[in-house]
């Protein structure tokens, strides 16, 4: 792990959905790395691929965020650790870090009679303050929250003349998700959306980041069910198996289960996951997989997918797989990772779409690349590549396509 020089460049990381329990996860699980009680298991960057790339240390991490709860941060990791998500021994280290970063958590609600227009505006002073505030070389937004439906198509979203012109008339209405991205890079910050809700995957805002000079990545991390999904499907195709249906179930309480249980919540990340999947084996692929709340399974879920596929001389075969996991625990280093490398890109100077990120998501920004291996292959060529690179042609680092 990198230690800190004391007079290292500090990052800011300003989450949204800071109190709940990825965010929660992610600060707790930097400040135990950084006390020395507990290993980096998890963090990809933490590995011998990434060691000569120039990211941040953990320990020049700052944290904060918005909310629109107000458990404090050192209560919601008392839960964590009754659910299994965090060992009550890491505890008696996150005392002073959970009381710095509830003292840089903001409220994220929209105030009566305010405009999207006036809301994004003070979202932005919140993060600009935050980054003048600790003297920070730069803060990547980090959208954690909810799951939220994604929006009807709309002219104002293709632009951002369109679109800045439409929030100023109150003619359009930005889902939460996108006015956090559109906030973030008018203040200047890089954003990520670990989340299935549409976030910066609007073409005004990818121009927006653009011309502010700002990198962006997402969408839905990668944590479980996708993840091997993404490693196994290619096996399919590269032995010449057709791959006839894959169908899953998955259940999972929580804050997510109950945001989930909501169809049109559920519908974005549903379509994510067969999208990846088709996308990787080239034709289209019978089953669906379900999303079930369960709510007493708190922060754990379980997926149960089975897989029918055409061998030799047209033989039937199945596979089936279950996977069982803690969705914070599986997050949270992942979040670290993203801020590094969403730190590393704007001090090379890259802006727009990150596809190279694409290794941590469903849906990832600029490709529709889902191989697990070749997305790892382009996310450690990149990070390794010391010099700055500019992304602004809107090259797909994967397969060196262009627009």
């Amino acid at each position: 792990m990198r230690d800190t020089t004391g007079s290292s460049p500090r990052i800011g990381v300003w989450m949204v959905g800071a109190r709940g329990s990825v965010a929660t996860a992610a600060l707790a699980g930097a400040a135990a790395i950084v006390a020395g009680a507990a290993s980096p298991v998890g963090c990809v960057t933490e590995t011998p691929p990434f060691r000569d790339a120039p990211l941040p240390a953990l320990a020049d991490l700052v944290f904060g965020g918005h909310d629109v709860v107000d458990t404090p941060l050192s209560v919601r990791a008392g839960q964590l650790a009754e659910a299994g998500v965090l060992p009550f021994a890491v505890l008696k280290a996150l005392d002073t870090p959970l009381a710095a970063a509830e003292l840089e958590i903001r409220d994220g609600s929209a105030l009566p009679g305010e405009s999207q227009s006036e809301t994004a505006a003070r979202l932005a002073e919140d993060m600009a303050a935050f980054r003048d505030r600790h003297g920070l070389e730069q803060v990547v937004v980090v959208n954690v929250s909810s799951t939220e439906p994604l929006p009807e198509p709309d002219p104002a979203f293709l632009d951002l003349a369109s679109l800045e012109a439409a929030l100023t008339a109150g003619s359009v209405t930005l889902p939460t998700s996108s006015l956090y991205a559109y906030a973030a890079f008018t203040a200047g910050c890089s954003y990520v959306n670990f989340t299935p809700s549409a976030g910066a995957a609007l073409p005004a805002l990818e121009e927006l980041a653009r011309l502010r000079g700002v990198p962006h990545a997402g969408r839905d991390g990668k944590t479980g069910e996708t993840l091997v999904k993404s490693a196994l499907a290619p096996m399919f195709t590269q032995r010449a198996l057709r791959l006839r249906s894959w169908s899953g179930t998955n259940l999972l309480g929580g804050g997510d289960g109950a945001t989930l249980a909501d169809p049109a919540a559920a519908r974005s990340k549903t379509e994510s996951k067969q999208r990846s999947l088709e996308e990787t084996v080239g034709h289209a692929v019978q089953g669906q997989t379900h999303i079930d709340n369960v709510p007493e399974m708190g922060e754990w879920k379980t997926a149960w997918d089975h897989i029918s596929f055409e061998g030799f001389l047209g033989v039937r075969m199945t596979m089936q797989f279950t996977w069982q996991g803690c969705d914070s625990a599986l997050a949270a280093p992942l979040v670290l990772d993203l801020v590094r490398l969403a730190a590393l890109a704007g001090r090379r100077g890259e802006s727009g779409a990150l596809a190279a990120l694409g290794f941590f998501f469903k849906d990832p920004a600029g490709s529709t690349e889902h191989n697990l291996t070749l997305q790892y292959e382009a996310l450690t060529a990149w990070a390794a590549n010391p010099a700055p690179v500019s992304t602004a042609t809107g090259a797909d680092p994967l397969t060196g396509a262009r627009p």
